[in-house]
């Protein structure tokens, strides 16, 4: 394989990308690094069973309340949860444990970028679940994640990312666009070329200084993450360069790319933040986490100036599990935790805390945004919209390298043409020629 600095460069910054993204799915990182190198749990001089819990980033866990609430109705348990902030460290460091079979935690936390290698490389190394839970408590797509191929369930789903489209009402009223989001939807319903359409009519009549949209990456992952078909086959085997849901995804982001629609941010960097609180975008394509990004960017200047729609087709971005190492030398007790905080019940509580949506459908009726987020977004109907698309999102076919093959393609080749003025088709070589790399072709 051809190594080059230039290329660990860009592999490293985006693993830093990748970390805030699914920092944020969990919301803003706060606690420490463990620093000891040891999750061992084991017992107190107290006589209790200490439970350790490994995270990224913050899961909202300790931030709801509920290791204190657990550790009530079960005063022979203490829990400590050890947080890495990074997911690029995280995971490395998880899987030499998992492989050594010493030094996990009781309860590791998995992130959906890399619970197919977990369920294709790690089954063994994980109790199967499925025997200790009523799996019909999660949604369908998301239980099919984290099972093996001999049904084995290695993890149970805590959030995930339905998507909608988060639009600036008054960039469209100024436009001459419908602003009502019912009939939005209904104008692009079903196909995300009517969205991009909408936006070259967004830009004939553009308010000064503003696009219709913050990047063509982020038209790329919306479409793509609706594709049941992504980069790997049902067999496991690499397509990237054949699947018909990567071919979809492309060819509308390069029509946005190539248009003058695109503000042409590179989303989580600075600019795309000030794109925000300057209002130089008038859309976005939104999973539930990231509602909580807008209000925070946007700032006062922008409450009740946003709005939210139903996206085209349901489509899903982020989301993770927890399971119970076989190494862990309380397994009763830290299935019986994991089962407790992946509850409908306690979902619902995280969810109260920091907006990540629950994967357990029962706890949608309950549901309900903080009173500053629904007025910030125009009182829209925000449960109702996420909870719709969850329910419709296709089961997505992951695999071991899904993440640099996605990175590739976005930060290279869509980057190239958006930024760099190169053709689709040379972006497409770009990001092939990448590709091949990673895989060792």
């Amino acid at each position: 394989m051809r190594t080059s600095t230039r290329r660990s460069r860009r592999l490293s910054a985006l693993a830093v990308a990748a970390a805030l993204t699914t920092g944020l799915l969990a919301g803003c990182a706060e606690d420490s690094d463990d620093p000891s190198g040891s999750n061992e749990g084991g017992g107190n001089a107290n006589g209790k069973t200490t439970l350790t819990v490994g995270t990224f980033g913050v899961f909202g866990y300790k931030q709801a309340g509920l290791y204190d609430e657990y550790m009530k109705l079960h005063p022979d348990i203490t829990i400590k949860e050890n947080v890495t902030t990074r997911t690029d460290v995280y995971w490395p460091k998880t899987l030499t444990r998992l492989q050594a079979g010493s030094g996990t935690d009781d309860i590791q936390a998995i992130e959906v970028g890399n619970v197919t290698e977990a369920v294709q490389t790690q089954g063994d190394k994980f109790v199967d679940l499925g025997k200790d839970v009523d799996k019909s408590q999660w949604l369908d797509w998301k239980n099919a994640q984290a099972t093996t191929a001999d049904g084995k369930l290695i993890g149970l789903g805590t959030d995930i990312g339905p998507m909608a489209i988060c639009y600036r009402k008054d960039l469209f009223q100024k436009a001459g666009l419908e602003t009502d989001r019912t009939k939005l939807a209904e104008q692009w319903k079903g196909d995300w070329g009517k969205y991009v359409d909408l936006g070259k009519q967004y830009m004939e009549k553009a308010p000064k200084g503003t696009k219709f949209v913050d990047s063509a990456s982020s038209v790329y992952n919306a479409v793509l993450n609706g594709e049941s078909e992504r980069y790997y086959d049902k067999d496991g085997n690499v397509v990237w360069d054949k699947s018909a849901g990567v071919k979809k995804a492309w060819n509308v982001s390069m029509e946005v790319a190539t248009s003058d629609m695109s503000a042409k941010l590179k989303q989580f960097d600075k600019p795309w933040d000030q794109g925000y609180a300057n209002g130089t975008f008038a859309t976005v394509a939104c999973p539930a986490w990231m509602i909580g990004y807008i209000q925070e960017k946007s700032g006062d200047s922008g409450k009740g100036k946003w709005d939210v729609a139903a996206a085209p087709t349901a489509s899903n971005w982020g989301g993770s599990f927890i399971g119970v190492p076989t190494a862990s030398k309380h397994q009763k007790e830290a299935v019986e935790l994991a089962k407790w905080l992946t509850a409908p019940e306690q979902q619902a509580k995280v969810f109260a805390k920091q907006a990540s949506f629950p994967s357990t459908p029962s706890a949608y009726s309950g549901l309900k945004p903080a009173t500053e987020t629904q007025a910030f977004f125009s009182d829209a109907p925000i449960t109702e919209i996420f909870s719709a698309s969850a329910e419709t999102i296709p089961t997505q076919i992951f695999g071991v390298k899904d993440q640099p093959i996605n990175t590739a393609i976005n930060d290279i080749g869509i980057l190239q043409v958006e930024q760099k003025g190169a053709s689709p088709d040379e972006g497409w070589d770009a990001a092939s020629e990448e590709i091949k790399d990673v895989l060792g072709q």
